[in-house]
This record gives structure tokens, sequence and C-alpha cells, in this order.
């Protein structure tokens, strides 16, 4: 008896290797994503402004590193003791705010670089709700004048107007985008998933009304560009598994089993020879992370020395691996 529905993935025309740049965007279910390919040694640069949902903030943010804008002391706002940034996760709030300045700045630079010669961006869109700053607010003197944020900052309510982006919307603003973006890097391939987080502060309703715009205007764009795919996180999640044993406490995020399902789906985007080469990384990754019982005994020793070996010959087959790591832990380990 089956108790799953089969979901047969699309083999896309265009896969992803080892040694190709990877820029992830998004919500927060793109660095499940980015963090498991960094692990397995792929070449990958995870959200230059920190997590961003909305398709309005994060064509901005993508913009932004198109540009290379450098923001100016003018464009933060003090609040909590902090300076911030509406356009950036408060991972980038400092009380000091030239710091904060410079954590901002060299992440664009840095987005600026990586993206000129990615091969990749995969970009994970959560909501289709945006947020703006009402046409006149106060805050320490200051008045704003309006202007689409893609961080609250936990700001109370009445600052702000929330509004649900309509396909159109969402459609011109990601096609505005991916136009600039192909022009800029004219070797880019783009990946589109939508988040199966459910976000039910807004409603149960009102999310799958939001999930359900992100989808059709992916779509559109999908079937516009040749460059463009498609991968059903959102689908394999609330479809395939669709029980909330798959689901942490809170009932709204994908537990562990849950995202490793969902990585093991994604490696039909992966090159056969890539899978196969993070098989080999996998172990190294394991062996770097086992803590032994016995430190000192003859097993672990030639435990130690085998995987040194081991990393040593991956190193000199595959010379875009960073295994350094894993090569002076291994070395210098106390025995």
């Amino acid at each position: 008896m089956d108790f799953l529905l089969d979901m047969q993935i699309p083999i896309p025309a265009s896969r992803i290797g080892y040694g190709e740049g990877i820029l992830m965007a998004g919500s927060c279910f793109t660095e499940h994503i980015g963090e498991h390919l960094q692990e397995l040694k792929f070449n990958v640069l995870q959200n230059p402004n920190g997590i961003l949902f909305d398709p309005a903030a994060l064509s901005g943010a993508i913009i932004s590193w198109i540009r290379a804008e450098e923001v100016q002391k003018k464009d933060l706002f003090f609040y909590q003791d902090l300076w911030q940034s509406w356009n950036h996760h408060s991972q980038f709030s400092h009380p000091d705010p030239d710091f904060c300045l410079q954590k901002i700045n060299e992440s664009c630079r840095q987005a600026h670089e990586f993206l000129g010669q990615a091969r990749w961006l995969i970009i994970s869109l959560g909501s289709s709700y945006s947020y703006q700053l009402n046409e006149n607010y106060f805050l320490g003197g200051l008045v704003s004048h309006g202007g689409g944020v893609a961080n609250c900052h936990r700001a109370p309510a009445q600052w702000f107007n929330k509004h649900m982006m309509g396909p159109e919307q969402i459609n011109a603003a990601l096609d505005n985008c991916l136009h600039m973006l192909f022009q800029f890097n004219p070797n880019l391939n783009v990946i589109f998933t939508v988040s199966p987080v459910r976000h039910i502060r807004d409603g149960l309703v009102e999310n799958n009304r939001s999930k359900a715009r992100l989808i059709e205007s992916v779509h559109r764009l999908v079937d516009k560009f040749d460059r463009l795919f498609y991968f059903p996180a959102y689908e394999l999640v609330i479809d395939v598994l669709r029980d909330y044993r798959f689901y942490d406490m809170d009932m709204v995020h994908p537990n562990y089993t849950a995202t490793e399902f969902v990585l093991e789906k994604f490696k039909a985007f992966i090159k056969p020879e890539a899978v196969a080469l993070m098989q080999e990384i996998k172990k190294i990754v394991t062996a770097r992370k086992h803590r032994p019982l016995h430190p000192s005994s003859h097993a672990h020793k030639k435990f130690m020395n085998d995987s040194l070996l081991k990393t040593k010959e991956l190193a000199e087959q595959y010379p875009f691996l960073s295994v350094q790591e894993e090569i002076d832990y291994f070395s210098s380990a106390q025995y």
C-alpha cells in the first residue's frame, strides 16, 4: 500500500554542477537548501540582505546587488537603540551606524561580484504580502514619506500598510528584475521555488491565497524564459507529505525529516556526476563531525588517518573543492 503520492520532477535542461556559483535569495526555506549545499562544498552565497519574503522586497534587493548600490546614513533609521535598514534583516542592525553601514555595503559589494559570475540564482518566495511605511510617521524627529520595506524590525503595526500583491504586480516586479539580471549576467540560470512554510499570522485562507498568487506568477515567468525553472518544494511538503508529523511543534515549519525529503528530491536539479561526488563529500563531512568515545584508541587513530587520506585524494582529484578545514582537522587532531 502506498502512503504517499508519487511526484515525478521533470529533469531541467540545465543542471547544477560543482564549481558553479550559486546565489540563494529569499525566505528561510532558502537557507535550508543553501546550508545543505554549502556543507557539501558547493560554491554558495546566501541571502546578502538577510531573509526576505515578498517579491517586491526580493526584486529590490537583487536590483541593488546588480547596481552595487551604496547605502548612506540617511537610509538608516534609529529604533530600539539600534541603527537599522528597512531593506535588510536585523542581522545587519547595530548600535554604531558606521558599523551597520559597513556590514550592509560589504555584503552588497560581495553580492554584486558573486552575482556577476554566478551560474545559478535560487529564489524562494515566501509570501505575496508586502509592507509599506505609512506616508507620514515620526521616528526620532525624522519624517518618512512612505515606501516599501523588506523587514519591519518589530516596529508598531500602525507604521505600516499591509498589502497582498496581485499576480500582475508580482509578475511585473519579477519580470523587470529578470530582464536586468540577464543583461548583467547572460550566463545566469534561475530556479524559483515557493516556500512550504505557512504564514499563519496572515490567516490560513489568506496564506493559501498568498501562496497561490506566487505559484501562478512564477509559472508565467517560467513559461516565458527558457533559463527559468521551478522546483516544487511547496507541493512536495503540502501535497506529497501532507501530514503534520512532518512539521515542527509550531505546525508551520517543515521538520528535519521533511527538509531531508525535499533536499533528496532537489537532486533532480544537480548533474549526475555532481550527485556522485556529493556522496563522497558527505562521508568526509560526517567523519569531520564524529565525536569519539575513546579518542586515544588505535581504532580512532586509524579512522582519522583514513579520513585524512580520503580527503586529500578528493582535494587532488577535484581542486575546486574547499576541504582545507577537514584536512586541518584530520591532520591536527590529538591522539
